[in-house]
């Protein structure tokens, strides 16, 4: 939830290192794969980074691609206290779309919410084929010369490289032709050269979501679409270049340059130690990447490769998961099943009865934003104010704040006033709110925290157009870029000296363990499931709402979405009950029949609620989880991130007994 004081995680990091010593976690499952690579190639994650303001798009762009991004959904929820400035700009985008002044193309097996808001061009290729399908492009930009030779010898490095691959110069020996990438992705030959032919046809902006790298090989695509924008030679011009981020908490809208509140501390202060100081890991790793915390249950002690380190995975005993729902966003649900069995304690902290408080042995029931005080500010990426969360209600039944929670448990190891500070929760904010006082210094006019906190709120106003990556266009030496040589890597030394098997020294195409539309696996389970971020939900949160669910579930199950052409087939009409099923699990879901789907492809949104029928593994999830579906593998070596949309399945009308929903309800009392 919003709020920079209850920050649950800080507090439950903060309580937890002042009793000893737990394994640490590296990346997140919304962007692991891209915050791994992208620093090698661009020198930043970039995915968190602020982008080109949408002024400066909307007056420059001449074409602007819609890569697997959805903004209008996206942008819905976001990470603060969010303005939503960002549609007004998509409003103003799509009259330039009718009026034919910027020509927008959406890249995605699905005419997705912002193309249908838009009505723009859809250019539809087989899930996966991405890398194919830009190898193809890239070759055709290559060998007619469109390419910006000037900017690729002046801002980058390791392009010869990279297109001995493209000439089928290489080891494989295979030109990839618009003809071989054709084969694969499902578009022509000539569909790709026109595609080729339109990103250097005026200024381009390329515009990135996050769901591309969530697939095996999910570093490939990111890389791709990095050297592409360098062939086009636009980086670092207002309306050119590309963002991994517009679809994301308002990136894109200008900033003020006004820094927010810090946060509540996420490390023990200087000088402070733990209860219990032992830091023996006897021979496990200190810290995993996040998305393998359940292979180390399984597997303890066995031995992986990490973005150049190698890893030993711990024998973790107990896991403490606040504000965390990893029976939403973990993959393979039955995997995790078997796992939670070599645990010996599990607590939750969270104000829902969600799976993973059903999984736990413990439940601390923490309150709601509205049942407490803070502090944040709004506007994630534009600085646009400051906003005083008061509090509406005290804490309702048992339920107490996260502070509340973890100092009366700091209580019990004799670290109270350690973790506290000696201040209270109204104490903490307004020692956030002075200290973000004092760091802004003369340049925003902050009054004294009392009448902030009268008023409610501080508005800066909007903020100044900005261009990513200009200064480093403009002098790459002086603002050189933060990898290893300081230019833009189309090749990487570094990356290629780990010696991995499925992330070498340049982007290329790898085959994945399973892919629909004729790929490995397809004869048994044909049909591709999507499983991105939900339209009317912030992943599982508010699925609990018995009356929200209603306005969205179909039979009180989670849509499914597919193609009319493959529901016929399988004799389904819109609104009835799917059995969706493959090798990892089976679950029920409510047909909803849209021309807007590809033909075999299907969408679960994630963050639907597992309710399996029985306790037994493999049982049939009764609400719709797609994480029942969803195979539990790393994308590479490098960034061990999730691939949860390399899921083939099939589906079928269920036609048996409907079994009740299991997913939703809270504890039972007893006396």
């Amino acid at each position: 939830s919003t709020g920079q004081f209850h920050s649950c995680t800080n507090h439950m990091m903060r309580a937890i290192g002042l009793h000893g010593h737990s394994v640490k976690k590296i990346g997140d499952y919304s962007t692991g794969a891209g915050q791994t690579i992208l620093p090698y190639v661009l020198g930043s994650t970039e995915v968190y980074a602020q982008g080109t303001s949408w002024e400066l798009i909307l007056e420059n762009s001449d074409n602007i691609i819609m890569w697997g991004n959805d903004p209008v959904k996206n942008l819905q929820v976001g990470w603060n206290c969010e303005t939503h400035e960002s549609f007004e700009y998509l409003e103003q985008l799509k009259q330039k779309v009718a009026n034919k002044e910027i020509n927008v193309v959406s890249v995605d097996p699905v005419q997705n919410k912002t193309g249908r808001f838009l009505n723009n061009e859809q250019f539809y290729i087989n899930p996966h084929t991405d890398v194919p399908f830009m190898l193809g492009v890239a070759h055709e930009l290559y060998n007619k010369n469109l390419h910006d030779k000037e900017f690729i010898d002046t801002y980058c490095l390791g392009f010869e490289t990279f297109i001995q691959y493209v000439q089928g110069e290489t080891k494989d020996r295979v030109e990839k032709t618009p003809e071989w990438a054709a084969n694969i992705c499902g578009a022509s030959a000539e569909k790709i050269r026109e595609f080729a032919r339109m990103l250097v046809n005026g200024r381009t902006q390329i515009m990135v979501g996050w769901s591309i790298q969530r697939q095996e090989h999910g570093e490939q695509p990111y890389w791709m679409l990095a050297v592409l924008a360098a062939m086009v030679g636009q980086i670092g011009l207002p309306g050119g270049g590309i963002s991994y981020g517009h679809h994301y908490s308002g990136i894109g809208v200008s900033s003020t340059g006004f820094g927010a509140p810090g946060s509540f501390p996420l490390n023990i202060d200087q000088g402070q130690t733990p209860k219990y100081d032992n830091q023996d890991y006897k021979g496990f790793s200190r810290v995993i990447p996040v998305a393998r915390w359940v292979d180390s249950l399984i597997e303890p002690g066995k031995k992986i490769k990490a973005n150049g380190s190698t890893v030993t995975l711990p024998d973790i005993k107990m896991m403490v998961f606040s504000g965390n729902n990893p029976w939403h966003h973990h993959q393979d649900r039955n995997k995790m099943r078997q796992a939670f069995k070599n645990l010996q304690t599990v607590v939750a902290v969270d104000f829902a009865w969600t799976a993973t408080c059903r999984h736990s042995d413990i439940v601390l029931p923490a309150c709601t934003q509205w049942e407490r005080n803070d502090i944040d500010g709004y506007g994630s990426y534009s600085g646009r104010g400051l906003i005083a969360m008061h509090k509406l209600v005290d804490p309702l039944f048992q339920s107490k704040s996260d502070f509340d929670i973890m100092r009366n448990l700091t209580r019990r190891w004799g670290r109270h006033d350690d973790y506290t500070r000696g201040m209270d929760e109204m104490q903490w904010v307004e020692s956030l709110y002075n200290d973000c006082r004092a760091a802004n210094g003369a340049n925003f006019d902050m009054p004294e925290f009392k009448e902030f906190w009268e008023k409610g709120f501080l508005d800066f106003g909007k903020g100044k157009p900005w261009t990513r990556h200009a200064a480093f266009r403009e002098d790459p030496e002086i603002n050189a870029l933060g990898t290893p040589s300081g230019f833009i890597e189309i090749s990487s030394r570094t990356i290629g000296n780990m010696g991995y098997e499925h992330c070498q020294d340049h982007p290329m195409w790898f085959e994945k363990s399973e892919r629909s539309h004729g790929g490995p696996g397809s004869e048994k389970h044909p049909y591709w499931l999507q499983s991105c971020h939900p339209d009317k939900r912030l992943h599982s949160q508010m699925c609990e709402s018995e009356e929200f669910r209603a306005t969205y579930t179909v039979q009180g199950r989670e849509p499914i979405y597919m193609n009319p052409g493959d529901a016929k087939k399988k004799g389904i009409k819109d609104g009835d009950l799917v059995r969706v099923f493959n090798d990892r699990g089976q679950l029920l879901a409510g047909a909803v029949l849209m021309d807007s789907y590809a033909p075999g492809v299907v969408r679960i949104e994630e963050g639907a609620w597992y309710g399996p029928m029985n306790e037994k593994v493999g049982a049939l999830d009764t609400y719709g989880d797609p994480n029942t579906l969803t195979q539990d593998i790393p994308t590479s070596e490098l960034a061990q991130a999730t691939s949860a949309n390399t899921c083939s399945v099939d589906f079928e009308k269920f036609t048996g007994k409907v079994p009740p929903v299991t997913s939703f309800g809270g504890p039972i009392e007893v006396s």
